[in-house]
Formats: structure tokens, C-alpha cells, sequence
């Protein structure tokens, strides 16, 4: 059978490709070394040359030469391994790809027959170094071929002219650059200098102005105005002004009598409240003295003062006080002063009086213990908080006669000495108002500010009832 002309016969064996062709024909210095790639989905995403011949691992771990999470694979897996001085491709049921071999191009599952088994359980097939191929993994592939080792890189060295020294400077040129940096500088600082400013002589300036100011013509002379106001206007208008000052000072005179009779006026009406506010209170309210005292006792003891018989009556004119609108009468029976805790025997107009006072409660405020910092103030200011402690404590006793314990206050201290924060542990049957009306007490104080920044100050409170 005769071969049709113009064409040329077909070969068994593939064409080799271009990058293979200029990789043969590289000389090689040594045994050529393998070159991996890594495509993920379609994108080449690492490609390594493994320059120390080395088995080649890969597994989801860290430690493998590639990192990849495939099926079947586990922490580590060698794909290639060293068997004596040559290369073996390691591969298992769940890989597919293309080997290029001596004998042909071949599937992995077709050299799965001629293929012997290796120490990791998986197919062993030995390669050359003319072998090239693919292998799959789920969703990455490796590209593989081996390649001429690339050239060792030489040391970096230092130019010759440094390693000579100083013995191969041109120093005519050197000198050229110095006098040239010299000669500009010099110029520059002409420029800016001032000798070149022509001399200025004093006398002759101070002589020349001298005569300038002789030959200046004189100023003109003065102009007298004439007195335009006439003599009587003062007379006229001194009549006026003391009407004036007339008028201004009778309303101040009127004035003063008005508030002197308001003044006393006002003092009766006071006194009368303050009596109809002892006849409201009685033994079931709270203390006498503690209504009288601003901001101990809560203002609806002085509401129930004012809704009681004892408030103020309906009378005209100045204030009536008493149950039966009338003014009170100190001593009479029936909204005076006479029926203020008494009871009545037999139906007479006086009685046994019986004093009533509510318990009383006393803080003591122990020794301030300060730390982070130093604050000049703090025994001071945590004594001044003493006061301020007792009225939240009779506040409670109030509330609850039988209240008694201790607060340990823990108050942070800022760097201008205001009060961050504040934070309590009680002990005993203190009520939580008291505790909350003890930390808002503490965190209005104001000290000293701390010599490091910052502080913490503690404060033990106890409360004892008297």
C-alpha cells in the first residue's frame, strides 16, 4: 500500500510540546528536579520546584509540602516519593488523571493493572525523567513534570571600587567637586550676608534732619471758640434738678415704712405655721426635730401635716390657724397648742401630756484606707461625710425602727479627685434606700487629686441606733 503524496506520516509517540522541548534542550548540570503545579477549580493558585529531591506530601495539615482538602486523603499523603534514586507517583481509587511514560500516554486507571502497591496501601507506578502527567483530586488537580535544576545564584559582592579602599580615588576629581562646593556656598552666603550694604553715617543723617525741620513753615495759630451757652442756664437748670432728687428719695422713705409692717406681718403669720405644724404631728408620725430639719424626713409627713384638721383654715384676712378656722389660742382645747399629745379626762380642758420621739440612729465612719495613690484630703472629706450618713440612717429607722449594721464603701477616686464610682457591701438589716442614699452621698464628695493618677479609697460605716 502506497502512501498518498503531501503527507507526512503520523507518528505513535505525541509531539512533545514547546516548554518540553526548550527544557530538553537546556544542558542539564545534574539529575533534573521535579516541578509541581497547583490549579484549584481552574486557576493555577502555587507552583513549586523542588530544588532537594524529597518526598512530596500533600493533606488538609500544615506540615505537607501543598495543603489541600480533597476526599479520601488523610493528614498526610505522599503523591511522590523517593524509592531509592528515582521518583514514584502514589495514587488511589478515588484520583484520576494522565501519566506520560516511556511506553505512552496512559490513565491512571489503565496503569492500576501493571501498578504494584506501596507502604501507604495505594498504587505505585516508578516515573523518569522525561515523565510528565496530571493527577486529580476532587477539585484540585496537580501538574507535574521534571525539569533542569535552575542556576545557583551567586553572592552578592561589594563593588570593586569599595574593595580597593581609598587607593583608586580620583582625587582630582574630588578636589574639582570641593573647590566647586566652596565657591557656591560662599556666593550663597554673600547674598544673605551684609557687609556688602553701603556705610551709613549717623551725623551726616541727624544733621541732615536737623535742617529738614528748620525749613518746615510754623503752625498755624490756635483759634479761640467763643462761649456759646448763656450764664443763667446753670442757675435754670439747678431748680430742676433738686425736684429731682426730691422725688427719687420720698419713694425711698414710703418704701421703707411699707416693708417694716409687711416684715411684721409676715413673722406673726410664720410663727402661727410653725405652731399648726407641731399641732399636726402626732405619736404615729415621725420626730418633731426630724420634720424641722431639712432633707432628713420625706416631704409626705409635711403633705400629711398640711391635709390634717390642724392645717390651715378658711378665715379672712391674716392666716387662721386651728381645726375650727379660728386664730390660735396657746393653751385653748380643740386645734391649740393645748391639745398636742394630751388626752383629755373627764371632758376638761386639760390632760396628761405624753412626749413621743421615734429612735435615733448615730453613724461612726472608721479610718480611710487609701490605696493606688495618695490623697492629702481623704480623712477629712470621708469625716465630712459623716453627717450625711446619719441622716440616711434615721431615714431608715424611720422606716424601720429595728435597722442596724455596717457598709463597706469602696469609692475610686479620679485623677482630678472627683468621685469615679462607688460601690457598697452591707451587713445586717441596713435597707437598700439607706445603702443608695450612703453611695450617692459618698459619690457627690470631692477630694484632693491623687498623686499617682488614681485611687481607691475604703470606708467602713457602721450604724448603731440610740
Amino acid at each position: 500500500m502506497t502512501q498518498p503524496p503531501n503527507q507526512q506520516p503520523v507518528s505513535s509517540q505525541p509531539r512533545p510540546g514547546q516548554m518540553t522541548a526548550v527544557m530538553r534542550a537546556v544542558a542539564a548540570s545534574g539529575p533534573k528536579v521535579l516541578r509541581i503545579g497547583m490549579v484549584h477549580r481552574g486557576r493555577v493558585v502555587e507552583e513549586r520546584i523542588i530544588k532537594q529531591r524529597g518526598h512530596v506530601t500533600v493533606g488538609p495539615s500544615e506540615k505537607n509540602v501543598f495543603v489541600v482538602a480533597a476526599p479520601n486523603i488523610t493528614s498526610s499523603f505522599r503523591l511522590f516519593e523517593i524509592v531509592g534514586s528515582d521518583y514514584c507517583l502514589n495514587f488511589t481509587e478515588g484520583m484520576s488523571g494522565r501519566v506520560a511514560l516511556p511506553t505512552g500516554i496512559s490513565d491512571l486507571a489503565a496503569l492500576k493493572g501493571q501498578a504494584k502497591k506501596g507502604a501507604q496501601g495505594a498504587y505505585q507506578i516508578r516515573l523518569t525523567e522525561d515523565s510528565r502527567g496530571k493527577v486529580v483530586l476532587g477539585d484540585t488537580t496537580f501538574l507535574f513534570q521534571f525539569v533542569a535544576p535552575p542556576p545557583v545564584q551567586p553572592k552578592p559582592q561589594l563593588p570593586v571600587a569599595v574593595t580597593r579602599g581609598t587607593s583608586s580615588i580620583d582625587w582630582g576629581t574630588t578636589i574639582i567637586a570641593a573647590f566647586s562646593f566652596l565657591l557656591h556656598f560662599l556666593a550663597i552666603g554673600s547674598l544673605y550676608s551684609d557687609w556688602l550694604d553701603p556705610v551709613i553715617d549717623d551725623e551726616v543723617n541727624v544733621a541732615s534732619l536737623i535742617d529738614s525741620m528748620k525749613s518746615l513753615p510754623p503752625p498755624p495759630p490756635v483759634e479761640d471758640k467763643p462761649d456759646d451757652k448763656p450764664a443763667d442756664t446753670k442757675d435754670a437748670a439747678a431748680p430742676q434738678k433738686e425736684a429731682a432728687k426730691a422725688n427719687n428719695k420720698a419713694p425711698e422713705k414710703s418704701a421703707g415704712a411699707m416693708s417694716a409692717k409687711q416684715a411684721a406681718a409676715l413673722t406673726h403669720d410664720l410663727d402661727q405655721l410653725e405652731m399648726a405644724t407641731l399641732g399636726a404631728l402626732t405619736s404615729a408620725g415621725p420626730a418633731t426635730a426630724g420634720v424641722l430639719k431639712a432633707g432628713e424626713v420625706a416631704t409626705s409627713a409635711l403633705d400629711q401635716a398640711a391635709a390634717s384638721s390642724a392645717g390651715v383654715g378658711a378665715g379672712g384676712g391674716d392666716l387662721k390657724i386651728g381645726s375650727s378656722g379660728g386664730a390660735l389660742r396657746p393653751g385653748q382645747v380643740g386645734g391649740g397648742l393645748g391639745s398636742i399629745g394630751a388626752t383629755t379626762v373627764g371632758g376638761g380642758g386639760t390632760g396628761t401630756t405624753k412626749a413621743v420621739s421615734g429612735p435615733k440612729g448615730n453613724a461612726s465612719v472608721g479610718g480611710a484606707n487609701v490605696s493606688g495613690g495618695n490623697v492629702s484630703n481623704a480623712a477629712r472629706t470621708v469625716a465630712g461625710m459623716r453627717a450625711g450618713f446619719r441622716a440616711c440612717y434615721q431615714r431608715g429607722l424611720n422606716e424601720n425602727p429595728d435597722a442596724a449594721g455596717s457598709i463597706g464603701l469602696t469609692i475610686r477616686v479620679g485623677p482630678g479627685g472627683e468621685v469615679l464610682s462607688v460601690s457598697a457591701k452591707q451587713t445586717g438589716t441596713i435597707s437598700p434606700a439607706v445603702v443608695a442614699c450612703v453611695q450617692a452621698r459618698a459619690k457627690s464628695a470631692q477630694f484632693s487629686p491623687p498623686d499617682g493618677g488614681s485611687a481607691v479609697v475604703m470606708v467602713p460605716v457602721t450604724f448603731v441606733k440610740q
